[in-house]
């Protein structure tokens, strides 16, 4: 970062480089956020999102049938509707039979709807499809789900 005389900075800041022998650290807004989204989760929950391995994530049901119910999302395609054979089966009759996907890409995970009667919703909004971020709230139904990422993506990302 470049400072002026009148003490103010600006230009483009440099970014610290990470590598194998180097600590990463994050700041305060970066810990606070990832406190937020868990703020609530029982223990077990926090352990479970803990223990994550790195490419996989974890949806919470927050409201509906079946409410602290957890399904791990570590393939790259997750299909959640009413139909048995359904990855994550959500037996209600606000639920299509193949109703959402989850997709993944790499680190990061996409919800999308499969044509469903009453629509997937991210965050209180229609879509057809959404990259979804930590604690990002998904509703399938009358299913609301939290969904976790890999503590250990998240670190990668907020290391960058």
């Amino acid at each position: 970062m470049v400072d002026d005389r009148d003490g103010r900075s600006r230009g483009r800041r440099e970014e610290p480089s990470v590598g194998p022998d180097t600590t990463a650290s994050f700041g305060y807004e970066f810990g606070s956020q990832l406190a937020a989204a868990m703020a609530g989760n029982s223990a077990e929950e926090q352990a479970a999102v803990g223990a994550l391995p790195s490419g996989s994530a974890l949806l919470v049901v927050r409201r509906g049938p079946n409410v602290g119910a957890r399904f791990l999302l570590d393939q790259d395609q997750t299909v959640a509707g009413r139909h048995p054979s359904a990855d994550i089966f959500l037996d209600d009759v606000t639920v299509s039979r193949r109703h959402a996907e989850f997709l993944r890409h790499g680190t990061a995970f996409e919800v999308k709807d499969l044509g469903s009667l009453n629509g997937t919703f991210f965050d209180g909004v229609r879509i057809e499809t959404a990259l979804l971020s930590d604690g990002a709230e998904v509703q399938i139904g009358k299913f609301r789900l939290t969904f976790y990422a890999s503590r250990l993506d998240l670190a990668q990302v907020g290391s960058r």
